[in-house]
Parts: structure tokens; sequence; C-alpha cells
């Protein structure tokens, strides 16, 4: 049970300082760099991890006009989208395109958000531990989702790896491979978490975004300078070469 006196990893101040942290990224990348396509991509993704975080503590608090469910289905749509802006990001750091891949990406993705925000059935209920969110979703769901969600990551850091094994710039290839690292970042640890104590399974969504701050810092300190180009008003950077 939630003693509002402890700090749990996963709490909600964990949740609203989270929030705070990815937002203000975002917010930064938004200032200090060009709205290129890559730029936007990374503002999108950071806004959309900011966004879940928010949901989750919306949940278990309660807030803004909207119910509990309401707030879980916001916070759902926004994990949901993460996977193809990933994979696009890196696509276009790498200069390289695949339409019909990420089609299907985004495809599947925009699916999945549009059956867990107004199908009535597809959000079913949520429960704050405490220490993390549990979302119900539809039963049916669960499998063809958790293979969309994993199958896209994993196949999204191979991918952005692979590209990186192509690039002649060293800043990109190097912004490509800390890139795939961010995403390994909130996967590796969940899974370990959910190997070491499997009663944690269902809170997978909010175990996995809360380890997403440090893709968050990652894009901050590694990926964004090295890939994305300044404002004409910011200081010169370093060319790419």
């Amino acid at each position: 049970m939630y003693r509002p006196g402890r700090l749990y990893c996963f709490s909600p101040p964990i949740m609203i300082l989270t929030f705070v942290i990815e937002l203000g990224i975002a917010c930064y990348v938004a200032y200090r760099y060009r709205m290129s396509v890559a730029a936007r991509l990374t503002t999108a993704l950071l806004v959309l991890l900011a966004t879940f975080q928010l949901a989750e503590f919306m949940v278990c608090e309660g807030a803004l006009g909207l119910s509990s469910l309401g707030w879980a289905r916001i916070g759902y749509v926004a994990i949901t989208l993460l996977p193809p802006i990933g994979l696009h990001l890196g696509m276009q750091i790498a200069r390289r395109t695949n339409r019909p891949l990420l089609m299907a990406a985004y495809g599947s993705g925009i699916a999945f958000a549009v059956f867990f925000m107004f199908v009535g059935h597809g959000m079913q209920g949520n429960q704050c531990l405490g220490n993390y969110v549990i979302f119900q979703v539809a039963p049916a769901s669960l499998i063809p989702y958790t293979m969309y969600y994993y199958g896209w990551l994993v196949a999204s850091v191979a991918i952005v790896m692979g590209m990186a094994k192509t690039i002649t710039s060293p800043a990109r290839r190097s912004a490509l491979r800390w890139l795939a690292a961010g995403y390994a970042s909130f996967i590796v640890p969940t899974t370990l978490v959910n190997i070491v104590q499997p009663d944690t399974i269902a809170g997978i969504p909010s175990i996995m975004c809360g380890f997403a701050v440090i893709l968050a810092v990652i894009i901050l300190f590694k990926v964004a300078p090295q890939a994305l180009d300044a404002h004409p008003y910011q200081a010169p950077k370093r060319s790419k070469a």
C-alpha cells in the first residue's frame, strides 16, 4: 500500500518530477535547435514521454476535469506512438528512408492508439499502487500489443545500430548509437525488474516509462548536440562531416 511519507521509485512525486524534466528537455530542444524534421520528431518523442508521466500522476491524483480512465487512455496513446517515432528519428539522423517500413510502424501504432483512445472496452480500468500504475486493457489486445511494442522497439534498436555502421559522419554515427542505447536503456532494466519481481509485469508501461527518463537525458546530452542544427542566434556548433 502507498504511504505518502515514503518515496517509491515510480511514485507520484517521481512521476511529476520526471514529467517536469522531460517537458523541460523538450522545451530546450525546441528553443536550441532548428525545427527540422529530426528536431520535430525529437521534440514529439520527449513530449510523449512527458505526457505519459503526467497521465500516470493524474491517474493517481486526479485533476483537470478528466477521470482516471480518461488519463489512462491519454497515457497509453502517448507511449503507443514512441516506437514508430523513434524509428523515424533514427532514419532522419541517418538520412535514410524506408517508406514501407515507416508506414507499417506508424500504421500499427495508430491502430492501437485509436483502439485504446476511442473503443469503449479498449481501456477497461487502472489502479495506482503507489509504486507504479497498472493499466487494465482488453484481454484480447494484450498479446498483440506486447508483440507490437517490444517488436518495434527491438527492431528499431537493431535497425538504428545497423544504419550507424554505414554512416561516414562521426557525429551522426555517434548520435545513432546513443539513440539506440537510449531505447535499450528502458527496455533492458524493465525486463530485468520483471524477471526479478514477476508480479511487476502488470506495471510494465509504468515501469518502462519510469526508466525512459534515461532516454530523455541521452537525447539532451548525446543525440541532439550531434544530430541537430542550432538556431542561427545560438552559438556556432562544430561542423558535422
